[in-house]
């Protein structure tokens, strides 16, 4: 055969694909339907409080994000009796079709965000009454991609019954199977199966009776069988959901109800099929709303068929969150899955998530899960990852058994020539082997539908196709354990090549996710303080759940659409009312009522020495603690301040006493300089900071590029407007701010303060509070930003005087080093990284940190410490074209920030970093009256070690206490506590390890670098 021919041939088998596609439903024929619509979501009890009126195919029913109700009937055909029927119904949405008892049963859909020519629109019909159709199904008008219309949103395209061609159903997927096998290339194999393909075609000769006739000639490929040392394929139904993305969380609920009961239908008509779901939240969100589906969801477990995966509350971002808001991701998750299933969950389940931090493999294991799946880094724009099964290595030196599909998908098709594919790019094939296919079309798709599995059943022994069995992913998992020595090990985080836009879009939800995880710790600490029977454990385990749901990976990263955060912003604002509320709950039975008696606590393990703001009527006073030291006063236009050392884990009792008025510290000098005894800053009339030199160094820090340069940068990155930062952003011309105003606001016995005007960009205007406090070299800088940009920027730099070849970020409970340098394409891809709290650049005789309160985007190059402030993507897919002129800009308004400048002496680990970032992140409260009680433990000595929790245990009456090893190297601590015993439990406080009794109320404690001890205290 020529090319010629060959292609002629190709086509005449695509074009009868096509064909094959729909010609299984028969003789079919109208249905009648009636409609009514809703703002948002009706019961199934509830669905004629409207007025109904009649649909018929190529109307409209429902405007987009409008829901509806319609009423499906029609007679069918005599001769229709004993065949099976089904239904065609597309309403231009999400379909959910119920039972006749209002229960959840199947889900269809017009189309899929992920590719927007699927559709599920075929349902069979088990109709207890044959001849006739009567169902009732809930549409939900979902927009394609969530912002802007999706086609035949809403509009009723097929609505018709017929009689299944059992045959022509098995010639689609007979055809299907052996298209894929044939493929594009010229090789032997693949001309005989288009060979074979052609003479099918020929065969059936437009007429469906040869149908038959035709599988036969298409057996002659689909009877060879795999070799015996073929791979295989273990195929997991999946159906990834994003609990809040193009959509907010609310129309997630709906989505997993269409998609779990759509599986529970596969479960019935195919006896092998297994489905597998992570997220408790969805599984959370069934049981309240559709009952009846959670029971047969719990039964599907019980018989294996079902998987439970993933032990985090939802799959979250793992850049962004807290070390412990990892910890209760997976503390929430697997005890959900346990009360409710009785089942351990131990692997990690994030296809999806944009980069995984280096401090997640001790988590997961302490938390029980041993195994991580993945398969986002295939998504890498530069370097391609070498492994797909391998050993991932975290900051402490804990080891996870790890698996990237490398199907490099969580949507396969299970088509045969994907799966080739998948089984020639496994990196392990010459160790492992078998590997893991996820298949089914998540977020609205219904997971798998008939036409995947049927593919899939006729790969399990098929010449030159991986042997596909449907299984479970922790049967893969122990299976690929017992070969963990023939495996490769990677060191350090998973940095994704990609979505570096996440760690800076969404500013305001970012800060309030950071505030959020602030306060709890706090709360908590404070209940801590009193009786276990009065800890409000349900009501914090509601909250935090609430903040687990927003760390979802679209959400907390800013990928998600407007109303996802006009909602977020709206409950973190009453979280955050709430922890004030439950912090003042508690004061009040911690404290007892005194005039003119404050007690400030130090919920840290550092001392607090920061300026503290107490109450404005106590400007007319003098303030002492109780040992009768007097502590300085700043009246700064009536807010005061005080500065003192409060110590860590403490209760510090303030009293006023009648005094001389403090005055308002206004400044006798006009000069833009910031000088203590430790250090001497100097700012030029645009606000950048022109020296900095140390006086304990006795040298200058900043270099002739200056700090503080805000810069606007134009941001137009390829696709993925809300995700990505494109590296070649530094490359076009960037617009400085521009400094209107510039003076010195305050300068006393607590702190010195300038204040500058700028405006920025087009439209945006910066305020900004510079402030040196009394002992201390940490320059805060307090920013006040309204932004009105378009596909703009902000980011701030520092230049220093020093050479290092890495710098130290802040992680989750610990550290890593990150390159300054472009050596190799791994470290040039690095343009962006993601850091917690702080980056530190520093020799062995000192250095800078760049601290912050809400900001995660670094870029770090020589000498240069440098922070993302601000994006303005259009949210969230597009790229600045005009068509995009009428989307929802991202971060407009009013922005409230700060970042730090630290000088120090020394490295990172010798240095007061750490105690900084941490005060800056977490103020001291300020209790009304006297406190009456200690906190149940604190640390007495040692350094390096962090007290970081103390609450109720999750199951038990008593409380719980975790500590982690900060520096990264072999530390110890003296814990004094009220406890007799000290119990060591993992993360989950499920499983008891050693005892350690306390001797006279104290007890010394060793750590492993990086290490996390969690106890219990009895």
């Amino acid at each position: 055969m020529n090319e010629k021919m060959i292609k002629r041939m190709q086509m005449r088998a695509e074009s009868f694909d096509k064909q094959l596609a729909n010609l299984f439903f028969r003789d079919s024929i109208p249905l009648n339907a009636s409609f009514c619509t809703f703002p948002e979501v009706v019961s199934y009890k509830d669905k004629m409080k409207g007025t109904y009126q009649s649909i018929h195919t190529g109307e409209s029913l429902a405007k987009e994000w409008e829901h509806a109700w319609v009423h499906v009937t029609g007679n069918l055909p005599e001769e229709w009796d004993n065949r099976k029927i089904a239904v065609r119904l597309n309403f231009g949405g999400e379909t959910l079709v119920v039972d006749k008892n209002g229960n959840p049963f199947f889900g269809l859909t017009h189309t899929s965000v992920h590719f927007p020519n699927y559709m599920k629109e075929y349902m069979f019909v088990d109709a207890p009454h044959p001849n006739k159709i009567d169902l009732w199904c809930e549409v939900f008008a979902m927009p394609l991609v969530g912002q802007c219309s999706g086609s035949g949103t809403g509009i009723c395209s097929h609505l018709e019954a017929g009689w299944v061609d059992e045959e022509l159903w098995e010639l689609k997927f007979d055809f299907q199977t052996v298209l894929s096998l044939a493929g594009n290339d010229l090789s032997a194999r693949s001309l005989r199966a288009l060979k074979i393909l052609d003479e099918a075609v020929s065969c059936f000769a437009e007429d469906p009776a040869n149908a038959p006739a035709a599988r036969r000639i298409l057996h002659k490929i689909l009877s060879l069988h795999a070799d015996d040392g073929e791979w295989t394929a273990n195929a997991v139904g999946h159906a990834h959901i994003d609990v809040g993305w193009l959509w907010p969380v609310h129309e997630s609920r709906g989505k997993a109800i269409r998609t779990f009961s759509s599986q529970i239908r596969n479960m019935e008509r195919y006896s092998d099929y297994v489905f597998g779901a992570s997220q408790p939240q969805l599984y959370a969100f069934v049981k309240e709303l559709a009952p009846t589906l959670y029971n047969e969801i719990k039964r599907k477990v019980c018989e294996g068929r079902w998987e439970l995966q993933g032990g985090m509350w939802v799959e979250a971002d793992c850049n962004l969150i807290s070390g412990e808001s990892m910890v209760r991701q997976f503390l929430h998750g697997k005890n959900f899955f346990r009360d409710e299933f009785g089942i351990e969950v131990k692997n990690l389940w994030l296809p999806d998530v944009f980069g995984y931090s280096a401090a997640l493999p001790q988590i997961m294991k302490k938390a029980g899960c041993d195994f991580f799946l993945t398969q986002k880094i295939s998504w890498n724009e530069v370097n391609t990852f070498p492994y797909h099964a391998f050993l991932w290595r975290g900051i402490d030196g804990t080891e996870v058994l790890t698996h990237f599909p490398p199907d490099n998908s969580y949507n396969s098709s299970m088509y045969p020539a994907r799966l080739s594919s998948a089984r020639d790019r496994f990196s392990e094939s010459t160790a492992v082997p078998e590997f893991m296919v996820l298949f089914g079309m998540g977020d609205g798709g219904g997971g798998p539908k008939e036409d995947y599995i049927e593919r899939g059943l006729r790969c399990r022994n098929l010449a030159g196709v991986p042997k596909v069995k449907f299984g479970r992913a922790d049967d893969f998992f122990l299976r690929l354990q017992k070969l963990e020595e023939r495996l490769p090990v990677w060191s350090g985080e998973l940095y994704l090549e990609k979505h570096r836009g996440t760690y800076t879009t969404q500013g305001r939800t970012k800060r309030n996710n950071r505030q959020c995880e602030q306060w709890m710790s706090q709360v908590e600490m404070l209940w801590s303080c009193l009786p276990l029977n009065q800890y409000p454990a349900e009501k914090l385990d509601q909250m935090w759940k609430s903040i687990l749901c927003k760390q979802f990976h679209d959400i907390l990263p800013g990928s998600s659409i407007t109303e996802v955060y006009r909602i977020t912003e709206r409950e973190h604002a009453e979280l955050l009312v709430e922890c004030r509320k439950l912090a003042n709950e508690a004061a009040s039975a911690i404290c007892i009522p005194e005039k003119d008696c404050i007690t400030v606590f130090n919920s840290l393990s550092y001392p607090y020495c920061s300026p503290v703001e107490l109450p404005p009527e106590w400007t007319d006073s003098e303030v002492f603690d109780e040992s009768g030291k007097r502590y300085p006063l700043q009246n700064e236009n009536g807010r005061l301040y005080t500065v003192g050392h409060f110590p860590p884990q403490s209760f510090t009792i303030l009293r006023r006493k009648s005094g001389i008025p403090c005055k308002n510290a206004i400044p006798k000098e006009t000069d833009l300089i910031l000088e203590n005894a430790l250090i001497r800053y100097e700012f030029n009339s645009d606000g950048h900071l022109v020296s900095a030199y140390d006086k304990t160094m006795k040298k200058e820090v900043i270099s002739g590029n200056g700090g503080n340069l805000l810069t606007c940068y134009h941001d137009t990155p390829l696709c993925f407007d809300a995700w990505d930062i494109e590296n070649f952003y530094r490359d076009m011309p960037s617009v400085p701010a521009k400094c209107i105003s510039a003076c010195k606001a305050f300068s006393g016995s607590v702190r010195q303060v300038l204040e500058f005007q700028m405006k920025i960009g087009k439209k945006s205007t910066v305020k900004q509070q510079i402030v040196l406090s009394e002992g201390s070299k940490r320059l805060d800088f307090v920013t006040q930003a309204d932004w009105h940009e378009n596909h703009q920027m902000l980011r701030v730099s520092f230049a220093l005087k020093l050479q290092a070849e890495d710098a130290t970020c802040d992680i989750q409970y610990g550290y890593i080093r990150r390159p300054t340098h472009t050596n190799t394409s791994w470290d040039a891809a690095r343009f962006e990284v993601c850091a917690q709290r702080y980056v530190d650049l520093s020799t062995a005789d000192g250095g800078a940190a760049l601290l912050n309160d809400c900001k995660y985007g670094y870029h770090l190059e020589k000498d240069i410490l440098d922070l993302a402030l601000l994006r303005s993507p259009h949210a969230p897919f597009s790229n600045g074209g005009p068509e995009d002129q009428a989307g929802d800009l991202t971060d407009q308004g009013k922005h409230i920030f700060t970042y730090s400048f630290l000088p120090h002496e020394g490295t990172l680990t010798e240095s007061n970093v750490m105690a900084e970032a941490s005060c800056l992140n977490r103020s001291v409260l300020l209790l009304q009256g006297k406190a009456e009680k200690q906190l149940p433990c604190r640390l007495l000595s040692g350094s390096g070690v962090s007290l970081e929790v103390i609450k109720k245990a999750e199951k038990e009456d008593c409380l719980v206490v975790r500590l982690v090893e900060t520096k990264g190297r072999c530390s110890s601590t003296v814990l004094e506590t009220t406890a007799s015993v000290l119990t060591e439990v993992d993360l989950l406080e499920w499983n008891e390890g050693n005892k350690y009794p306390v001797s006279e109320g104290k007890i010394e404690l060793s750590f492993k670098p990086f290490e996390i001890r969690t106890f219990k205290l009895k």
